[in-house]
Order: C-alpha cells, then sequence, then structure tokens
C-alpha cells in the first residue's frame, strides 16, 4: 500500500475500510473507529502467524455465506498477492481484512458479561479523540455524544494478542471515546498512526514485534500479571489483580465456575473466558492447573451417581467412601489455600511478597493433589461399569504399580474396598452364610434347589467376581468350606460346633491387619493358612458324620458285592433260583415273584450276614420289555440311595451301575450256561458210549465248548480283575486318603468311568459291545443245539435199551427176543439215526463253530485297532495259540509292527 502525498494515513485507511465493506463513508464510522482502536493499541500476540489457517477461514466464512464467487475470487487475488514481493507479512493482512469482515451488527454479549479487547490501554492521544467524518452533514450528531459509553483504561497491564479482537469480542455498538479535556488529535499523531500501518503490511518482521517497537517508553515497559474486566455497574475497565485468578482457581478446585474461568463444554475443561485479555503463559498456567478442577468433578460425579444406584452393593460404596475420603484431605488443602488468600487481603500491602500465594506457588501446592486426583480419575473411568469381586479386581491391578507413591494410594483403596469382601468370607467360611444381596461375591447360590442338590447345584462360583488377588485354588476351596457347612447342617443335621474353627477364628480377630492379609498374599501366607486351617477341619468334619454316622464305606461295599457280582456264592444261587423264571418270556415276569426269589437267596447265602440297613435298599427292577425279550434281558438287581450318601450315589451314578450290572450278568449268564453245558457233557458222555456212532459228534461238541469256555474265562478275567478289581483298589485308596467330600464323588465318578469304558460301554466300544453280545448268543444257541442233540441221542439209546430189555425178557421166557417185523423195524430206526439225524447234527454244530470263530476273529481284529491298550492285550490273551493270527492279516500286523521295533531298539 503506497502513500499518496495528498492523502495522509488516516484517509487511506477510511478508504480501506469503505472499500471492503462496500458502504457509503458515513454508513462505516463504527468500524472505522474500531481499526483505529486496533491499529493505535499496544498488544502483545497470542495468536500463532498461521496464514494458511486464516485463509481457510475466510474461505469458509464466504462459502458459509454463499458467496461461493467472491470466494473464488479471493483465492485468484491471494495468488496473485503470492507472486508480489511487496508485502512480507501477508498474514497480518490477511487477518486484518478477516477481522474486518466480521459483521459488527452480530448480536453481541452485554458490556456488563464482555471482556477487555486488549490488555495493554490504548495511547491518550489515539484512543479518546473522537472522529467525525468529512462529510457529515451539518445536522448530524457526533460519535462522542453524551450518551456514548467511554473507558477507562490503567496505564499497566499485561498486552493482549490480536486473537482478542474477533467478532464475539467486540460490544454490539462500537462507542466513542471522550476526548481528554485540552488535547486534540493532531495530524501528525494521525499520520504517525497510518506510518505505523504501514511499516506492519511492508516489513519482514514480525508484527507484533513493530508494534512493540512503536510502542511509548512507558507502555513498553510496563510489566504486571493483571488482568481487565468490563464492570458491571461501571462504564470503565477494571483491573483485577493475580489475586483474582487465584481466588478463582481455589473455586474452580472445588468445581464452582468463577466470573473469568468457567467450564467450557465444547472442550470439556476449564477455560478463560476468550474475551479476557491475559497473557498466553498466564492464561496457558491457569488451564493447566484447572486440570485440578476437572478431576475433581469427575471423580464426585461418579461419587454422586453411584451413591444412588441401590445395587452397587458393599464394595461399591466401599469405594465411594475411599474415593469420598480422598476428597475429604483434598478439601482440607483447599481450605489452606483459602485461609491464605483471606490473610493476604486482610494484610494487603503489608504481605510479604517472598510469602504470598502466586499461580507458580499455586502449581507447587497442587502437584501432589494432581497427581492423586489423577490417578483415582484413571481408576474411575476403568471401574465404570464394574462392581463386587470384578471391582476389587480393577482396583488391585492399579495397585501393582512400580511407582511406590501410586502403590500406596491404590493400596489405602483397596484396603477400604476389599473389606466387604472379606466379611463375606467370614461369614462363609465360618457361619456358611451367604449375605450378598446384591451379586457381588464370587460365591453364589441358588435358593430354588433342594437339599437333595445342595451340594451339586445350589452353590456355584461366578468366575467374573474371583478378585484377582485370589487364586482359582483359593476360591474353590472358600466354596467347598462354606458348603460344607450347609451340608453338615441341612443334609446330615448335625448342629455341632467345630472347635478349630472358633479357635482359629478367635485368634485371627485379634489382628489388625486381617484385611491386608486379603490382598498381600505375595509377602504373608496368613490368609492361606487360614484358608488351609478351616478347610482341614471342616472337611474331616463332614468325613466323620459320612463314614461314621451314615456308613457310606458300608454302602460303597454293598454296590461292589451286589450290583458289581462281588458276592459270588450270592449271585451264583439267585441264577439257580431264578433260572427257570427267566427263561420264561418277559410279559409274564412279575416283580413280586422276583422279589421273594431275592429275599431267598439272601437267606441262603453269606448276604444274610450284612448290615440289615443295606439289605433293606437292596431290591429288583424289571427294565423296559421289548419285543422277544425275555426274563434274562429285563432283570436287574437295584439299590436304593437317599440322605447324605445320594450326593455320592447320584441318580447318573446309579444308571452307570446298572448298565456295568446288566453286561456283568449277562456274562455272568454265559459263564453260567458253558458250565452247564460241561456237566452235561461229562454225564452224557459215559451214557452215550452205548451208541459208537456219536463219539465224532460229541467231540466235535466239546471242541466248541472247549473254546467257548475259554472266550468267556478270559473275558470273566478281564472284567472281574483287569477292571473291576483294579478300578477297586483304586477307589478304595483315593476315598480313604480323601481329604473332602469331593475328593470322593470325584474318585467315585473316575472309578465308574473307568469301569464303563474298560467294559465296553462307551460310545467309542459300540461295535465292540455289539459284536461281544452276539457271540454271547451264539453261546445260547450252542447249548439249545446242543440240549435238543442230547434229547435225540437219549430218545435212540432209550429206545436200544428198551429193545434190549424186552428181548432179554422174551428169551427168559423161552420165546424168541424179536420177531422179523420187530428186527426190521430196528433196523430202520438205527439207519435213519445214523444216517439222518447225526449228520444233521453235525452240519449244525459244524455251522455253529464256524460262525463261532468268524465272529471271535473280528472281535479280535476290533479289540487290535481300539486305543485302550488292556483290550489290546486282552485280544493276545483270547489267540493264546494264534490261530486267529494265522488266518487273519490283520492280527498279525501289530505284532510285526511291535517286532521291529524291538529288533531297531
Amino acid at each position: 500500500m503506497a502513500m499518496k502525498g495528498q492523502e495522509d494515513p488516516h484517509q487511506l485507511l477510511h478508504r480501506l475500510v469503505v472499500k471492503i465493506l462496500q458502504r457509503k463513508e458515513d454508513k462505516v464510522i463504527a468500524e472505522f473507529q474500531h481499526v483505529l482502536r486496533v491499529i493505535s493499541s499496544n498488544f502483545s500476540l497470542t495468536v500463532e502467524p498461521d496464514e494458511f489457517q486464516v485463509l481457510e477461514k475466510i474461505k469458509k466464512k464466504l462459502a458459509l455465506q454463499g458467496h461461493a464467487n467472491d470466494a473464488v475470487r479471493f483465492m485468484q487475488l491471494y495468488r496473485q498477492l503470492q507472486e508480489q514481493a511487496v508485502l512480507a507479512n501477508r498474514w497480518a493482512v490477511l487477518y486484518l481484512l478477516f477481522e474486518l469482515y466480521q459483521d459488527p451488527r452480530k448480536k453481541r454479549p452485554k458490556v456488563t458479561e464482555s471482556r477487555a479487547f486488549f490488555s495493554h490501554g490504548l495511547a491518550s492521544h489515539a484512543t479518546s479523540t473522537p472522529y467525525v467524518a468529512r462529510n457529515t452533514h451539518a445536522g448530524q450528531q457526533p460519535y462522542n455524544t453524551p450518551s456514548s459509553k467511554h473507558y477507562s483504561v490503567s496505564s499497566s497491564g499485561i498486552g493482549t494478542g490480536i486473537s482478542s479482537i474477533t467478532a464475539d469480542s467486540r460490544p454490539s455498538s462500537i462507542p466513542s471515546f471522550a476526548p481528554t479535556p485540552g488535547y486534540n488529535l493532531a495530524e501528525r499523531d494521525v499520520q504517525s498512526m497510518g506510518t505505523r500501518l504501514a511499516k506492519i503490511m511492508t516489513s519482514s518482521q514480525p508484527a507484533e514485534h513493530i508494534m512493540h517497537r512503536s510502542l511509548l517508553p512507558s507502555q513498553a515497559q510496563v510489566v504486571d500479571r493483571s488482568v481487565y474486566t468490563i464492570g458491571e455497574d461501571e462504564n470503565y475497565l477494571n483491573e483485577s489483580s493475580e489475586g483474582a485468578i487465584l481466588r478463582e482457581l481455589v473455586y474452580i478446585f472445588q468445581g464452582i465456575d468463577g466470573k473469568m474461568i468457567k467450564f467450557d463444554q465444547s472442550e470439556e475443561a476449564y477455560r478463560i473466558d476468550k474475551q479476557i485479555g491475559v497473557a498466553r503463559a498466564v492464561r496457558d498456567q491457569v488451564h493447566k492447573q484447572a486440570e485440578l478442577g476437572w478431576l475433581h468433578d469427575k471423580i464426585k460425579k461418579y461419587t454422586e451417581n453411584r451413591n444412588k444406584d441401590k445395587t452397587f452393593g458393599l464394595v461399591g460404596q466401599s469405594f465411594i467412601a475411599a474415593l469420598q475420603e480422598e476428597l475429604t484431605e483434598y478439601y482440607r488443602l483447599l481450605s489452606v489455600l483459602q485461609a491464605q488468600l483471606k490473610q493476604e487481603d486482610d494484610e494487603g500491602m503489608q504481605s510479604d511478597p517472598r510469602c504470598s500465594l502466586t499461580l507458580l506457588r499455586l502449581s507447587v501446592w497442587v502437584l501432589d493433589p494432581k497427581q492423586r486426583l489423577k490417578w483415582l480419575a484413571q481408576l474411575v473411568d476403568y471401574c465404570k461399569d464394574k462392581k463386587g469381586g470384578a471391582l476389587s479386581s480393577a482396583i488391585h491391578s492399579y495397585a501393582m504399580h512400580g511407582d511406590p507413591d501410586v502403590h500406596g494410594l491404590m493400596q489405602h483403596v483397596l484396603k477400604l474396598a476389599a473389606y466387604p469382601i472379606q466379611h463375606f468370607i467370614d461369614k462363609w467360611i465360618y457361619d456358611g452364610q451367604l449375605e450378598d444381596r446384591c451379586h457381588e461375591f464370587f460365591v453364589a447360590a441358588d435358593p430354588t434347589v433342594k437339599d437333595v442338590g445342595l451340594w451339586h447345584e445350589r452353590y456355584s462360583l461366578r468366575k467374573s467376581m474371583i478378585p484377582s488377588f485370589l487364586s482359582m485354588e483359593q476360591a474353590s476351596k472358600i466354596l467347598l468350606i462354606g458348603k460344607s457347612i450347609n451340608f453338615i447342617r441341612q443334609v446330615c443335621h448335625d448342629h455341632s460346633v467345630l472347635n478349630g474353627q472358633n479357635k482359629l477364628n478367635k485368634e485371627m480377630l485379634k489382628k489388625d491387619h486381617r484385611s491386608e492379609l486379603l490382598f498381600n498374599q505375595d509377602l504373608d501366607g496368613g490368609f492361606q493358612e487360614i484358608i488351609n486351617t478351616v478347610y482341614k477341619e471342616t472337611s474331616k468334619h463332614l468325613l466323620d458324620i459320612f463314614f461314621s454316622k451314615y456308613k457310606f464305606l458300608d454302602h460303597l461295599k454293598a454296590m461292589r458285592r451286589y450290583l458289581l457280582l462281588g458276592q459270588g456264592d450270592f449271585i451264583k444261587h439267585l441264577m439257580d433260583l431264578l433260572e427257570d423264571d427267566l427263561a420264561k418270556p418277559a410279559n409274564v415276569l412279575y416283580l413280586h415273584n422276583v422279589t421273594g426269589v431275592l429275599e431267598t437267596a439272601i437267606r441262603g447265602t453269606n448276604a444274610q450276614y450284612d448290615d440289615p440297613g443295606i439289605l433293606k435298599r437292596l431290591d429288583v427292577r424289571l427294565l423296559e420289555v421289548s419285543p422277544g425279550d425275555t426274563g434274562w434281558d429285563i432283570f436287574s438287581l437295584d439299590y436304593h440311595v437317599d440322605g447324605p450318601i445320594a450326593t455320592v450315589f447320584k441318580s447318573e451314578c446309579i444308571i452307570m451301575y446298572l448298565r456295568a450290572f446288566n453286561f456283568l450278568w449277562r456274562a455272568k449268564r454265559m459263564e453260567y450256561i458253558l458250565a452247564q453245558v460241561w456237566r452235561g457233557q461229562m454225564t452224557y458222555a459215559r451214557m452215550l458210549k452205548a451208541i459208537p456212532e456219536m463219539a465224532p459228534v460229541l467231540h466235535q461238541c466239546h471242541m466248541i465248548a472247549a473254546e467257548m469256555i475259554y472266550f468267556v474265562q478270559q473275558m470273566q478275567y478281564y472284567i472281574n480283575f483287569e477292571v473291576l478289581e483294579c478300578a477297586w483298589c483304586e477307589l478304595w485308596k483315593q476315598v480313604t486318603n480323601a481329604q473332602d467330600l469331593d475328593h470322593i464323588i470325584s474318585a467315585h465318578e473316575d472309578f465308574l468311568d473307568t469301569i464303563i469304558k474298560r467294559s465296553l460301554l462307551d460310545p467309542e466300544s459300540t461295535r465292540l459291545l455289539t459284536q461281544l453280545r452276539a457271540i454271547f448268543d451264539l453261546i445260547i444257541q450252542y447249548q439249545s443245539a446242543q440240549e435238543t442233540m442230547y434229547k435225540k441221542a437219549l430218545n435212540e439209546l432209550e429206545a436200544q435199551q428198551k429193545m434190549r430189555n424186552l428181548i432179554t425178557t422174551r428169551t427168559q421166557e423161552g420165546k424168541w427176543g424179536e420177531s422179523e417185523k420187530e428186527e426190521e423195524a430196528e433196523k430202520k430206526r438205527k439207519a435213519n439215526f445214523i444216517c439222518q439225524v447225526l449228520p444233521g447234527c453235525r452240519a449244525q454244530f459244524r455251522v455253529l463253530s464256524q460262525s463261532y470263530q468268524d465272529m471271535v476273529q473280528k472281535f479280535l481284529v476290533m479289540l487290535t485297532e481300539h486305543n485302550d491298550e488292556s483290550l489290546k492285550l486282552l485280544a493276545v490273551r483270547l489267540d493264546f495259540n494264534e490261530i486267529y493270527k494265522a488266518k487273519e492279516p490283520k492280527l498279525r500286523s501289530p505284532m510285526i509292527y511291535h517286532k521291529q521295533r524291538k529288533r531297531v531298539y
């Protein structure tokens, strides 16, 4: 902008305003006054000289007002300006243009609510001189009318940057300044101001540096920490000292807005009003310290909201109490600060500046509280949706901090918050009481479950509520202790006092640091010692009741003897008594008849010497009838359990016992049948010597029977010794050495699982079990075929004996022994027996023998393919002479594989 000789800076500036606003000269008086004050002001720059940012603001302003074409034209002019090397401070020019473009008619805040535009006062010759346009008509009122407002500015203060000169910081009507009496604005003063503006626009130095150098010496040397606010009832600028900021900061620390510092919703922080001219360093310092108020509000809001939540629980309320305790300590510090400020106000000028409270000293005072509140605010954020044990775990995670100050703070909070958990644990492990109305304890109870399912279903663990300072093993033991107490009281109906627990409880109540034992287990094993002692005492008391009062071991032996066929004489006698009844169709078998036979078998064997309470529980159960079933298929023994022992012998366990009994009963029946077959063979072998033609058939029967007997004996040995007896020894060892009822239940379930799995009753062995039952069915067919053969052979033997007796009788009477006709009939009968009956029997036995061998061979192949090593060894034992191995290549592969492995090693 070049200066013309005939035009002074005043006129140039006026023309520039008219050009920009595109109004008449008499319509830009207010804007010109504003520009004149800006140029004549002594200010310190607080806005970053970002040319691009100002450019974007201008473009956005034009676009929002619908002047897109003007925005394009502006960018073209800006590019042309960039090509010119005349202006070095384009940013200052752009910012001035942007400020001039703001609409002065826009609604402004009231004068009483606004802040000072500048921190430094204007020079008297620049601010107090009114301006009247040259073309003002004679009847037009000048701008320095008595109704116009004026400002009285102190000569001291910290300058404000150009950021204070915004549309929101200007009043709705620019007031004129009352002239100082006896002083008129000389033309040279106006020229100096115009020269200063031109220097700003053309100089390569920063604008704020040029303005600072152009100040009067008295203005440039003023240094103070004062701010200026517009008085509510006065028409002049009111100076507020640093003490005013300090007093407001103390209120901000408590979440109370002041006149200068208020909460900004957009930034979610406390900020000094943008309309107040404050040095950037002071503003930044205030904003940093005002963060303390934001932290206080965050914590206080959390405590107030959670106090209204009735489901937050005792742990949450303890946490709130810990936070409020920290806030109370914080309020004590604020009271000290307020007392210090009050004392300084009372002393006034007499106070020692070295001891007075300043922003810098205040930052030192609040440094430690700020750190504490910052950690508490982070903790509040992390614990926002947590309660109970999960809340204590969150606090404990913050307590595992390397900083000793943070660790001490979180330990103190955790100590208060974890106290209800300690209370829950004490009531649970000593009294079995669960006082958890808000579901915040890690032990959960289902009140709808009856006493029968107390141990398995009523109580459980809430894994999400297990505190992190407790291990899963400790939580399980705590659950087990309280569950044992309730089981003793409600199921076993034992209300005796546990002396060991009471003694330990009294000793531990004497310790003041008891709650700290809970979350300081890495340094002190006291809590683990408490849990172990109470656990041993409670479990020992429960097992004593279980073994002595309810005779659990006797019931366990009864299951082994009767349902698992361990009482041999009883099972043999029962089969003898039931043989005729069980051979009938299943639909003609009646329970009361079979029950009577059971009582007879008990009285006729050593079973009669068992405890009457046990024999009373032994009963008969008839299974569901299917078409074609016989009594053997539906008969089963049963054992009734109730009371505490039903906790071990659950309904699922009883079903597993019945499955095992049916399998063992079927295998026992095969042994019983083959024993009868062997006795019949020994008896009929001597009787049928009279029929020499029977020898080959009998030999064939003996061979088949021998194979079947060996197979069944090996299966019985495997089941009775390798499965039942080994599993029973392990069960007995586990039960007698058990530490609690859960160990007994677990050992018993493992025992049944072993029996089910190794007795081919698990899903994996379904094909094996089906094949084995087919072999058992073939044995029954063999028994039937042999009985038919013996019946026919006995008929033939009886016919021959009858004929011999007839011949002997006739001979003794002196008659012929037999007639020709009788002789012919006898020969025909013998021929029919030898040529038709015996070959048919031999063919039938040959088919049975081949079918049996094929089934056994297939069964052996299945055994070798099974994953259980004991079943593979059973296959080796069943094929002891390797006959089946010679026939089936699949049986040779595993053996060759094992031999090759031996050679390698």
